[in-house]
């Protein structure tokens, strides 16, 4: 298990002083844990307390993530998950828990571990048990998933690659403009990780979606995402839809993986604050 970094620690122990309920967010490949800053503040301006730990070693900035791509090498499903839950162990409050893309998956297993109160997965990544994988997945997964050497190590995408996987349903300009914002290297791991899952029983992308404390569980998914398209996301609704709990589907109109990050971010933040203002009223503290 990777230590938490020393600013983590900082932002545990900031929210745990808040005595606010806390909002736990996420990131998945190819982004970073700023990606949710925006977030932040509006979730903060609504009454929570948040915080966005990286995955394990994530340089603070784009620029620096640039500049050393491999730090984001061999990065694991269930080392990043474990991470979370350091952080989480350390609360004083249960928190809410929201992923996007792997780190929705990552969400999903922490519920799956019954450490949150709510959880908001947005385009997840699919998880054991999650049969179809549409051709653009497939497309979208390609720059890692081609050479079997990425496994080891970090891959970047190109711009058209990340218009491709993220911001398909962006004009050009602001395309650009979140590549160059947001977009570092991802770890090839998880991908062959999730790719190979429903072969290997063993599969660190595992979700137990049983456990009766899981909490309310909503999925959000882009129309239009060409990473996790409905059919992915949906599935992984269908499978959740066996817990006890509450479970929703939620689907955004005209929009694509980078709907977490785009012009339209706002959108889909307020659909899981109403999400998790719903839901968490009745949830205790430990």
């Amino acid at each position: 298990m990777t230590a938490l970094t020393t600013h983590e620690q900082q932002e545990i122990d900031r929210v745990n002083a808040a005595g606010l309920q806390p909002v736990l967010f996420v990131h998945g490949l190819w982004l970073l844990a700023s990606s949710w800053d925006r977030w932040r503040t509006l979730f903060e301006q609504h009454g929570f307390t948040t915080l966005a730990p990286g995955w394990p070693d994530d340089p603070a900035t784009v620029a620096e993530a640039n500049d050393d791509p491999q730090i984001f090498a061999h990065k694991r499903i269930q080392q990043v998950t474990n991470h979370y839950l350091e952080a989480i162990q350390q609360l004083t409050r249960k928190p809410a828990i929201i992923g996007h893309s792997f780190g929705g998956l990552i969400a999903q297993k922490l519920a799956g571990e019954g450490v949150g109160t709510v959880t908001v997965a947005i385009d997840p990544a699919p998880f054991r048990g999650v049969l179809p994988l549409p051709l653009s997945a497939l497309k979208s997964a390609s720059p890692v998933l081609a050479n079997p050497v990425n496994y080891t190590r970090a891959v970047p995408l190109t711009y058209e690659q990340f218009r491709f996987a993220f911001a398909n349903m962006v004009d050009e300009s602001e395309a650009h403009e979140l590549f160059e914002t947001f977009a570092v290297p991802g770890s090839g791991v998880p991908l062959f990780q999730a790719a190979t899952a429903n072969l290997n029983p063993w599969t660190e992308a595992q979700v137990d979606i049983h456990n009766p404390n899981r909490g309310p569980l909503l999925i959000v998914s882009g129309e239009h995402d060409n990473t996790v398209p409905h059919a992915i996301a949906h599935a992984s609704f269908q499978h959740q839809q066996k817990n006890p709990s509450v479970t929703e589907f939620h689907e955004m109109p005209q929009r694509g993986h980078s709907l977490v990050i785009d012009h339209g971010w706002q959108e889909v933040a307020e659909v899981a604050m109403a999400f998790i203002k719903a839901h968490s009223a009745n949830q205790q503290e430990r």
